[in-house]
């Protein structure tokens, strides 16, 4: 069996479809791209795809991540490209490597964003930036299945920075007013800190409310490196495998099984 990891994204309008909708949509692809698909047992086989750590509905995203289990080999480039031409525009398959070693979902333990504040001044945005990383914790509210859930929001927080450049691919908002870019770097914890809860600590700690909601893109999920304050590819400990000619996850368990 034969194990691929992908990368895909959610962009422009495409950013407001569930995970559920992405979901559909992939395996529509995967028949229509005839994929060997591996499938569970039991009364209702399903593809064995893994979703790892989706970005919530309504943001965009260049780094979302998932693995499928296949039947027969295939090259991972030119699968890529069959599945990208049978998914819609905006959900775009733009990476895939063969699985070679384990724990990938362990392996995205951060994420860096980016926030258009649109009717934000720069200034005022970095005036918010400061108060926020001055302080030593940040309360904020966020309704849960249990009821209203209070947490701190700064601690998960490896950097914050404002400035007025974007750095993702544009939002479909106009450009001729003012407006704030903050580059988010946030450790995912448990409880999740999301963007909207980093917003909401903003305004919490300096009264910065954006007159529209703000565009946020996930540019990158990966392992945060704590001397860097960088977060690296996940997929790179794959490509660098596949060079030095390590088994894949499926060779390396077939050596494992008994005889």
């Amino acid at each position: 069996m034969q194990r691929i990891r992908l990368r895909y994204t959610k962009r422009g309008r495409l950013r407001f479809t569930s995970h559920r909708d992405f979901q559909r949509a992939f395996e529509r692809a995967l028949r229509r791209a005839e994929v060997p698909m591996a499938y569970s047992a039991g009364f209702t086989p399903h593809p064995k795809v893994s979703y790892a750590n989706a970005a919530p509905t309504g943001t965009g995203s260049e780094a979302e991540y998932l693995e499928i289990a296949l039947t027969a080999e295939r090259d991972p480039d030119k699968l890529r490209e069959l599945l990208d031409e049978s998914m819609p525009i905006g959900l775009d398959i733009v990476d895939a490597v063969e699985a070679r070693t384990s724990g990938l979902a362990d392996r995205l333990t951060a994420s860096v964003w980016e926030l258009r504040l649109d009717g934000v001044a720069p200034e005022d945005a970095e005036r918010a930036v400061a108060a926020f990383n001055a302080a030593e914790s940040v309360e904020v509210q966020r309704m849960a299945k249990n009821g209203m859930r209070t947490f701190d929001a700064r601690s998960a927080v490896a950097s914050l920075e404002a400035s007025s450049e974007t750095i993702g691919p544009q939002a479909d908002r106009p450009t001729d007013q003012a407006c704030a870019i903050l580059r988010l770097v946030v450790r995912h914890v448990t409880p999740a800190v999301r963007p909207d809860d980093v917003l909401s600590g903003l305004r919490a700690v300096a009264d910065l409310a954006p007159p529209v909601a703000a565009a946020v893109t996930r540019l990158a999920q990966g392992l945060f490196d704590e001397e860097t304050g960088t977060v690296t590819d996940p997929l790179a400990p794959d490509r660098e495998a596949a060079v030095t000619g390590n088994p894949t996850v499926a060779e390396a368990a077939a050596a494992k099984a008994p005889a």
